[in-house]
């Protein structure tokens, strides 16, 4: 017969017929081997229930064992896991084999599943632009009710698509009791602490929530309920196994015992030892509820954590071990040759085979209307899924900065599959809070320290209006207001309305290099720009600007007054930007071409036309880094004024020159940069060299080869979350030393 466990749920009705028409037509039967069927013995298999425990990385070891039991052919009837036994559980459950689990956990990005952002480059340009000024704590909520954070550290946009991901063969199954092998995930009711078991609905969102670990990942919100890691109600659950019919449980625990004495010294090592009280009480209670019969292995798993995820090689071969270990007690388990093949053959797996999508559903709680979403999904009903396509555009939705999860899941529909978008909104916005830090010393004629702040407002009407405020104060002060209008619900084009004050101090050198004054340039306008995106990484844009320019001086004489200089210009720009960090990019590249046109007829007092070129390209290969960059800006037509000069020197500008030293109307920069990065992921540092080339001129025209100024850099530092800090070394061939500590750095202020 076939155990009640491998049944699928029929009517009472149902199932009476069905035993009287087997009783009426007295058919001949001949032995089967199914699980729990008579054995060619006899006797009657019993039915095997597999526990998983929790472990964070840990969790690797019952990959190990998986493999053993193979090895030694026990056939699991059922499988129960909490947390990462319930991921490794669950690819069990679907009928992955062992091998390919075993390839997917050691090629696995791990550092991806603790990020949120699926990278830079999946944002808007728009957004690009704010990480150049505000790296800092992007996205800090606040309202009239103060500051407010997310309900973890991380949401889990990536651990969402991660999962999708490694259970897209059983996308479709919403009864876990029709998986290869029935299957339950365990996760805790974050209001009352209470167990839940989960045994239906998406399968990457149960075990998206059994692995919720606390003020870590933010809560998985299934049926109203909050649910986070089952760890926290039970880590180790046999009874869950019993419940669902196991004869026998082969139990692999890999819970932490509690620390003693020296080694609760360091704040890390307290926390870990609360968590582990918490869960271990739960262990024990599960632990005496074993039978002689039952299997309990208990890799030796002394010196990892549940951080080592790039462990997972020994934390597998350790699991592995330990079952060997147990062989004589799951000898007892062992399938005979018919047994053992028809359990494979029930556990048959197939590759992805992309459904045709009938239906296309948006879920959400967002202000936004449906269509702004559906605008931004490519797959089309009638057409099979596009998976690679499709995470794309989830991961680019996600970079628009508004939702906390921006997942999918499928089920059947009449014509076929039924793809559902789930959108949930961030539950800490609308509004949001980003901060910015730069700092500048060269320890000779220049220092330079900002901070930054930025309120941004958005979802302000159905196609997405946005209002942002940003404030710098300190050096170089600066304020921008704008509002950005979408103008359809795909964001492809759009409009923006602003006003803007910036200032800037620098210094006025002679030709020996000495300073002989020192001057305040200030400018304010108005602008009105419209634009289109040109794909996911460009952007194009006009505007109209316009104001009026001080320049003013301070210390010194300057061959300027202190008169208002009226502007006013047009501006087209276009820009790609796909580099993968703002400061130290490791990939990608940026062109950006501006042009802008000074006019009389717009209010301005001269008349000149501006271009502007930036180009920049960076790879890697393993550790070792390498980026170049090249700047241009030539005034082709008429006189810029000193209040529109181009100013070189500082960090990266040509660095063994002062900030201000070298200026024009004109100037061409190159840089080149490698690098060796070491340690991480959580604080990397760098050591490096750079390579500047370049000048300024009153006329481009008038340059010649032996103008050109290089400048020469080695520098060592580390990432932050508000860009690198570094000191460097710089030699220039007039033969002079300059030595830099810098905080974030950007070329593209050039550009801009």
């Amino acid at each position: 017969m076939i155990h009640p466990a491998r049944l699928p749920a029929v009517g009472p009705l149902v199932l009476a017929i069905t035993l009287l028409m087997a009783l009426f037509t007295a058919m001949p039967t001949h032995s089967s081997a199914h699980p729990g069927a008579p054995a060619e013995d006899g006797k009657e298999r019993p039915v095997v229930g597999l526990v998983l425990s929790g472990g964070g990385a840990k969790g690797l070891a019952h990959v190990g064992v998986l493999r053993v039991l193979e090895e030694i052919r026990v056939p699991v009837d059922l499988v129960v896991g909490t947390s990462a036994g319930a991921a490794v559980g669950a690819l069990y459950a679907q009928g992955m084999p062992v091998e390919a689990i075993e390839d997917r956990m050691l090629e696995m990005d791990w550092l991806s599943s603790f990020q949120d952002t699926p990278g830079r480059s999946y944002q808007p340009v728009r957004r690009k632009e704010d990480g150049w000024r505000f790296p800092a704590i992007p996205g800090l909520g606040v309202g009239l009710d103060g500051f407010r954070v997310g309900r973890g550290l991380i949401s889990g946009q990536n651990l969402s698509l991660i999962l999708n991901d490694l259970t897209r063969e059983a996308a479709l199954v919403r009864d876990f009791d029709q998986l290869p092998i029935p299957f339950r995930a365990v996760a805790t009711d974050l209001e009352t602490g209470e167990e839940v078991v989960l045994a239906d609905g998406s399968l990457a969102e149960a075990i998206r929530a059994s692995m919720s670990i606390p003020g870590v990942y933010a809560p998985v919100n299934r049926n109203g309920r909050l649910l986070v890691d089952g760890g926290v109600a039970n880590n180790l659950p046999v009874s869950v196994a019993r419940e669902l019919g196991a004869d026998v449980v082969i139990v692999v625990d890999i819970s932490d015992e509690p620390g003693r004495g020296e080694s609760l010294t360091q704040a890390f090592s307290v926390v870990s030892q609360l968590t582990t009280l918490m869960t271990r009480r739960s262990v024990e209670q599960q632990l005496a509820s074993l039978q002689d019969n039952d299997v309990l292995i208990t890799p030796d798993l002394a010196g990892l954590g549940s951080a080592d995820f790039f462990q997972g090689a020994e934390l597998m071969e350790l699991g592995a071990t330990a079952a060997r270990e147990q062989a004589s007690a799951l000898n007892r388990l062992a399938a005979d040759d018919e047994q053992w093949r028809q359990e494979m053959a029930m556990r048959t797996y197939r590759g992805f085979e992309p459904e045709v999508i009938s239906d296309v559903i948006i879920r959400q709680d967002s202000r936004l209307a449906d269509r702004f979403l559906r605008d931004r999904i490519r797959q089309q009903e009638g057409e099979p899924l596009n998976q690679q396509q499709l995470e794309e555009d989830l991961k680019r939705i996600y970079g628009l900065g508004y939702y906390e999860n921006v997942s999918y899941s499928l089920s059947p529909g009449d014509h076929g599959s039924v793809l559902e978008i789930l959108v949930r909104e961030k539950s800490w916005g609308p509004n949001y809070l980003s901060f910015g830090l730069g700092y500048e010393e060269n320890f000779e004629s220049d220092t330079r320290f900002n901070v930054a702040a930025s309120l941004r407002m958005t979802q302000l009407n159905r196609l997405g209006g946005e209002w942002q405020t940003g404030v710098q104060l300190g050096t170089q002060p600066w304020v921008r207001t704008e509002w950005f209008q979408p103008l359809d619900y795909g964001y492809r084009r759009f409009a923006v309305a602003g006003a803007e004050y910036e200032k800037d101090r620098y210094s006025i050198f002679d030709q020996d290099g000495e300073r002989v004054a020192e001057v305040d340039v200030s400018s304010r306008h108005l602008d009105l720009a419209v634009g289109t995106e040109l794909g996911a990484n460009a952007e194009l844009r006009a505007t109209v600007e316009r104001g009026y320019a001080r320049v003013d001086d301070r210390i010194g004489d300057s061959p300027v007054s202190g008169d208002r200089i009226q502007q006013g210009s047009w501006n087209l720009r276009m820009v790609y930007d796909s580099l993968d960090d703002p400061f130290l990019p490791e990939s990608g590249s940026f062109a950006g071409v501006r042009g802008r046109f000074e006019r009389p007829a717009l209010g301005a007092d001269s008349e000149f036309d501006r271009t502007v070129l930036r180009l920049a390209k960076a790879g890697h290969r393993g550790d070792w880094v390498a980026s170049g960059e090249f700047f241009a800006s030539v005034v082709t037509r008429g006189e810029a004024g000193i209040e529109n000069n181009v100013l070189l020197g500082g960090f990266r500008r040509l660095s063994a020159y002062g900030q201000g030293e070298v200026t024009g109307q004109d100037a061409v920069l190159g840089t080149a940069v490698l690098y060796h990065k070491f340690g991480g992921p959580i604080v990397p540092f760098f050591v490096g060299a750079g390579m500047e080339a370049g000048n300024a001129w009153e006329d481009i025209g008038g340059a010649r080869w032996e103008d050109v100024l290089t400048s020469g850099t080695v520098f060592a530092g580390f990432d932050t979350v508000i860009g690198p800090v570094q000191a460097a070394l710089a030699y220039n061939n007039d033969d002079r030393w300059g030595v830099y500590l810098n905080v974030g750095y950007s070329l593209r202020q050039l550009f801009d």
